[in-house]
């Protein structure tokens, strides 16, 4: 099993199942986040499973990442090369997938769809739904009934994708086929994609700090279907700190990211004397996350955005398709 932040919360779900059914649970954590975030690895630990951070020297595919990124902090594309190795080389172990491919965006619609049945009982339209996008899934859960009626014609909604600065798979990326894990063990899909050898920034933004998009969001979005935009991290955490003094709830950093958008959108209004109904998705709580606040109210936080020329350098190792 990989774990990151936003996808934090199901490792931990995950863990609790595996003490519950006494079952052998390794998970493995993206390195940046097993260090940011000791709390939520201590839960997983607490509840039976061994968490190890990635890449790692345990597998012959995390030795092979480490020689050729020393000293990296990991990514979600790292930590997933790991779990895949260990599941196949193991009797009796199963790779738990908790984002980017089609079966985790359908699980994840669940949320579309009581919003949309939420929206529905009090009789409120959206005009613009906004996630944050990682690998996607939840971003595509969001949006799956709206999306469903704008395709049919019954509907439209101005639907924007939140990504961080640091890791820009839709604003920078490229459309074309890329293996989904940096070890290059899994299958090749058509997404938006910096390239499977990128490894972001080792920033705050957990479970968003993947290489790649989801393939159904990458078709909708390049169909002009939906939007993207980027965001900095100090502008993200800046949004979160007045979320959470507004609504007395602090958000994680990957949801963060929507309510930067949510509230820039709000502002944009504000100027116009428009009136819209802005909906966006508030992921979870950042409570195993206090890193990140200590580090932003110390003035510590900075924003790393990649250049065009390092970019570039990923992109050229696209498969040749």
């Amino acid at each position: 099993m990989t774990t990151e932040t936003g996808a934090g919360q199901w490792g931990t779900a995950l863990s609790m199942a595996c003490s519950y059914f006494d079952l052998d649970c390794k998970v493995f954590m993206v390195k940046v986040s097993y260090e940011q975030k000791p709390f939520r690895r201590e839960v997983m630990r607490t509840y039976g499973a061994s968490v190890t951070p990635s890449p790692s020297m345990t597998t012959e595919v995390g030795r092979k990442i480490l020689a050729d990124h020393p000293g990296t902090t990991g990514s979600l594309g790292c930590a997933i090369s790991e779990a895949v190795e260990v599941a196949v080389t193991n009797p009796g172990y199963r790779y738990v997938l908790g984002s980017v491919l089609n079966q985790v965006l359908l699980h994840q619609s669940v949320i579309g769809l009581e919003t949309k049945a939420a929206l529905d009982k009090y009789g409120v339209k959206a005009d613009m739904i906004i996630g944050c996008a990682g690998g996607g899934s939840n971003l595509g859960g969001l949006i799956a009934p709206f999306m469903g009626e704008k395709l049919r014609g019954e509907a439209d909604y101005r639907i924007i994708a939140v990504e961080p600065a640091s890791c820009p798979s839709f604003t920078r990326g490229v459309y074309a086929y890329d293996f989904c894990d940096t070890g290059m063990v899994c299958p090749l899909a058509k997404m938006y994609t910096l390239g499977s050898d990128f490894i972001p920034a080792p920033n705050h933004a957990g479970g968003l700090r993947y290489h790649g998009m989801s393939p159904v969001l990458s078709q909708l979005y390049d169909d002009g279907l939906m939007e993207a935009v980027s965001v900095k991290q100090t502008d993200v955490f800046e949004a979160a700190e007045m979320f959470a003094r507004v609504e007395g709830i602090l958000p994680a950093p990957e949801s963060s990211h929507a309510i930067r958008v949510a509230i820039d959108e709000a502002l944009k209004c504000k100027e116009t004397g428009e009136v819209k109904n802005i909906v966006f998705c508030l992921t979870g709580t950042g409570y195993f996350d206090m890193v990140a606040y200590e580090k932003y109210h110390d003035g510590q936080m900075t924003d790393y955005i990649p250049t065009d020329e390092e970019l570039a350098v990923f992109r050229a190792k696209l498969p040749q398709m």
